[in-house]
């Protein structure tokens, strides 16, 4: 499956809006989760936006993003639901990472991983950081990739 990654700035009205749909209908709707999705990293010039879609239907989303002077960041990683279990959060998670070290090749990688997805993320590398926590009622650990 193919995959795009770009800037804010560079998302047409109906990519957009397919984005947006998905990631609501995942991190707000399935996970009963009801907080302000959208937030000032989506527009952040250095932010990249990486999907696949299928006629205007996102089948996988995460986006990379400058975290701070240190780490570059994958988060809201998403696989539509039709799309789990098909191998494509594989193609995805490589494809973030990819990108993450092509646009900060000296940064580390930050992510804020859901619990039941550590060995998940383990698999490309990451390393957990500190202790779980508690993100919108949802048990998370910070994960570190090395460059």
């Amino acid at each position: 499956m193919a995959f795009k990654c770009e800037p804010f700035s560079a998302l047409d009205s109906q990519t957009l809006f397919a984005i947006m749909r998905e990631r609501v209908d995942v991190f707000v709707v399935e996970q009963a989760c009801p907080y302000p999705e959208l937030d000032d990293v989506d527009i952040a010039d250095a932010t990249r936006h990486l999907y696949s879609l299928n006629r205007q239907t996102v089948n996988a989303y995460a986006r990379c993003y400058e975290k701070d002077a240190h780490y570059s960041a994958i988060g809201r990683v998403l696989v539509a639901q039709s799309q789990r279990s098909s191998g494509l959060g594989k193609e995805l998670v490589s494809q973030a990472i990819a990108c993450c070290r092509t646009h900060w090749p000296t940064r580390d990688i930050y992510i804020g991983a859901q619990t039941y997805l550590l060995n998940f993320y383990r698999s490309f590398g990451f390393e957990c950081v500190g202790e779980e926590y508690l993100e919108d009622g949802i048990p998370h650990q910070d994960m570190i990739l090395k460059q």
